[in-house]
């Protein structure tokens, strides 16, 4: 899903139309921002931040530059948090040690962004929207829902999110999302307290991995528009190495969600389909491959009747996999669930209810 009617393109990106009573509403903002080599833009960032936002959590993911040290000594604003990870985790592990933190403090919606300026603080009261309301679980910011969001986004990164987004809604089951690396993301606490924060990846696929794990747990994402900013910043990515690390990730997590949705957790149509479209295609082609084969090298052309044998399991099978397929594209998340989720009793903390 994608939430955009309260979004609109302004001159300087984009505006958000909300009433004033959106930023009290009974949440408790928290934003986590993972630092690693970003001392020239974090403090920009923290600038960027609006009064919506309860508490700020600056992870210092032992960081080269000592960024942790630079922003206590140059930040004023009471609600800044910075915390320290002793060695470097990765930005899934530094955004990991935020969420613990703002947990444990009470937070009851977190919002993690970078901090190397792709992303503006002002974008978080449309980003916690969708949860704010009650419609969804999780929401992640979406740079190819309107083309002009693109325009400054380099052609390698547009061709690579392409790619990746499809992966990805194959690993993960959303078939409504795009732009699956996107780390602007927001989580109702009560669904990133059903998660198993230990299992989740700490580096690059952390964002990637998440998907996978709150479809695992049946949570609702809404893809919320956002600009793509890109200026002087690196990238920590080595990208001919995460195509590949990618990869295997990716296909592993393709079998356990299938196996767990179709398998271990139910039993259904999609799950007949599956086996019987595996086994007459795997046919189809093994008895094809090898006909083909010994055709070729006894010089004797095959029969009609050969050759159909080995077509007619291969277009079975494949169509078997198609409705497998269009039945998992229709099996994507569609009932909110942190409204159903109790409420862990924390030490020292008193929660509002949420409206």
């Amino acid at each position: 899903m994608v939430f955009s009617e309260c979004i609109s393109q302004g001159p300087v990106g984009i505006v958000v139309h909300l009433p004033n009573s959106f930023m009290v509403n009974n949440h408790r903002i928290a934003v986590v921002i993972p630092c690693f080599r970003v001392k020239s833009h974090i403090m920009a960032v923290l600038a960027g931040i609006g009064p919506e936002v309860w508490r700020v959590y600056v992870v210092d993911d032992c960081c080269p530059e000592d960024s942790g040290a630079f922003v206590k000594e140059a930040q004023c604003d009471s609600r800044v948090v910075v915390l320290r990870n002793p060695r470097n985790l990765g930005v899934g592990g530094a955004t990991v040690t935020g969420y613990r933190q703002a947990l444990a403090d009470g937070a009851t919606i977190l919002v993690k962004m970078d901090g190397d300026g792709q992303m503006s603080g002002a974008d978080v009261t449309a980003l916690v929207h969708p949860i704010q309301r009650g419609v969804a679980d999780y929401a992640k910011g979406n740079r190819f829902y309107d083309f002009r969001y693109l325009k400054s986004m380099p052609a390698i990164r547009v061709f690579g999110n392409g790619c990746l987004s499809l992966i990805s809604k194959l690993s993960s089951g959303y078939w409504n999302l795009m732009d699956p690396t996107n780390g602007f993301t927001a989580i109702h606490a009560r669904v990133l307290e059903a998660l198993d924060l230990d299992k989740i990846e700490r580096r690059y696929f952390f964002e990637s991995d998440m998907l996978y794990r709150l479809y695992l747990v049946r949570a609702v994402i809404w893809d919320v528009p956002i600009a793509a900013r890109y200026q002087n910043e690196i990238s920590n990515l080595k990208i001919s190495l995460a195509v590949i690390e990618f990869s295997f990730k990716h296909f592993w997590r393709i079998v356990a969600r299938v196996f767990y949705t179709y398998y271990l957790r139910d039993f259904q149509l999609g799950s007949l389909l599956l086996i019987a479209g595996g086994i007459l295609s795997s046919f189809g082609i093994s008895f094809g491959a090898y006909h083909w084969h010994r055709s070729a090298v006894v010089g004797v052309p095959n029969t009609g009747g050969t050759v159909m044998l080995a077509a007619l399991p291969c277009l079975i099978g494949l169509q078997l996999l198609l409705t497998f397929l269009g039945g998992d594209i229709n099996n994507v998340p569609n009932r909110v669930i942190h409204p159903l989720l109790p409420t862990p009793p924390r030490s020292g903390v008193q929660l509002e209810p949420d409206e």
